[in-house]
């Protein structure tokens, strides 16, 4: 099996879950330290876009104990992510010195989350737990005072919450829409590159909603301004949460009404028209000019494997 395989279509990063989340034990400050100390409860430790795993026989753990954890040196004050099997799973920080100290460690890596989950280091039911202990930390990172008055805020309902004692405003996590869309023509669809991609890939185009915006107005706009190509028949296919930072991935479909491409360069380096074939070689990484598709990873993927996948399976597009 190949970490590929690790993603069938309609099923990529996560999206599967393992954790009943438990919201009822948030606010229980004295279940949640006791839970912290019984010895099968377990932290993912988080340091920026990556992970604190523990290298033992050739693997990489992700999953650490609560004493693996603070022995590594993450930060006391775990966020509670939920149950699995009935044992607590927390998410921990780490800061930068103690980081530095792990580096020079054998036993222990410090791995970047995306590299790892493409490579199929990481097993894919725990991505979903991971996302939720990424951007929770990250979320704690960036906003440890309060916006309203500018005092200290504090972390309360096991790391869902901020509070200001100050003014008395509640703070909490927010998540940022993002609409992914796949555009097509009859049998061609709209694929383009940024500048930051691998060298021959091209993805889905995609765009943060904007206030007050609908889905389907951030699809046809975001395609326009990006490529130039109007677009009508928006539909939504699923979703995944995107833990950078914060984001949710809204997966659309879209049915262009001109195929005159303009490309705006400050948001892309290329845009153009591939037919299915193409696009399926591109999935697979057979493509003759060395051009790829995203990887199962990313929901973008997912979108143009249906697409190409309702051809053979003779729905049309």
């Amino acid at each position: 099996m190949t970490a590929f395989d690790s993603f069938p279509l309609g099923q990529p990063a996560f999206v599967t879950h393992i954790l009943d989340r438990a919201a009822h034990l948030r606010n229980d400050e004295a279940k949640l330290l006791a839970l912290e100390g019984k010895p099968d409860s377990r932290a993912y430790v988080v340091h920026r876009d990556s992970l604190v795993v523990n290298k033992e026989n050739g693997t990489s753990r992700a999953l650490l104990t609560i004493d693996e954890a603070l022995r590594y040196g993450a930060n006391p004050g775990t966020i509670f992510l939920g149950l699995r099997d009935g044992a607590a799973v927390f998410g921990m920080g780490i800061g930068a010195p103690a980081v530095e100290k792990l580096l020079t460690r054998e036993d222990v890596a410090v791995s970047e989350l995306r590299g790892m989950a493409m490579q199929g280091v990481v097993p894919p039911e725990q991505l979903s737990a991971i996302a939720i202990a990424k951007s929770l930390v990250n979320w704690h990172q960036r906003h440890g005072y309060c916006a309203n008055c500018g005092t200290r805020t504090g972390m309360t309902q096991g790391g869902w919450k901020r509070d200001c004692q100050n003014c008395k405003v509640e703070h909490f996590p927010r998540t940022d829409p993002v609409v992914i869309m796949l555009v097509a023509s009859g049998e061609k669809c709209l694929l383009g590159r940024q500048k930051q991609f691998p060298p021959g890939m091209y993805s889905c185009l995609a765009g943060f909603v904007e206030a007050a915006e609908t889905i389907e107005d951030a699809v046809r706009r975001e395609i326009f301004e990006e490529s130039g190509i109007r677009c009508t028949d928006v539909n939504y296919y699923m979703t995944q949460p995107w833990p950078y930072p914060s984001s949710l991935m809204i997966g659309c479909t879209a049915r262009a009404i001109n195929e005159d491409i303009i490309v705006d360069h400050s948001e892309l380096e290329d845009a153009r028209w591939f037919d299915r074939a193409e696009a399926a070689l591109m999935l697979k990484r057979q493509h003759p000019d060395g051009l790829v598709g995203p990887h199962p990873f990313a929901i973008a993927h997912h979108l143009v494997g249906r697409w190409v996948h309702e051809a053979a399976s003779g729905r049309g597009a």
